[in-house]
């Protein structure tokens, strides 16, 4: 199973593996404070796709549109690999310290692996 869940929030044990998504270091957590196994930036939007959204969900839609041409580069084959992997083992929770609960790119990414999965 693939979930999300703001870094915020506090850690449990039907979270699985848990992985954060996002390009920056969450504001105001310790890197030591956070119960997490892995990083992976590298699935993160790029910095100009995530300024040019910059949380509008009026731009929703074409965000979506961009993060996911760059989820589909060869690039990121590995990475992407590495998560469904995790998946088929055990639970997967992607970890995103946005406000936003519904537009957020841990939500596109959680789209994007359930696809392929």
């Amino acid at each position: 199973m693939i979930q999300i869940k703001r870094v915020y929030e506090k850690a449990s044990k039907q979270d699985g593996h848990r992985v954060l998504v996002d390009r920056l270091w969450p504001r105001g957590i310790k890197k030591e404070a956070l119960d997490y196994n892995d990083w992976k930036k590298e699935l993160a939007p790029s910095n100009e796709i995530r300024k040019k959204f910059n949380h509008d969900p009026l731009k929703w839609e074409e965000f979506k549109k961009d993060f996911l041409k760059e989820l589909r580069k060869k690039t990121l084959t590995p990475f992407i690999e590495e998560l469904l992997q995790i998946a088929k083992k055990k639970n997967l929770t992607l970890l995103y310290s946005a406000k936003d609960e519904e537009h957020n790119n841990a939500v596109v990414l959680k789209e994007f692996l359930e696809k392929k999965f």
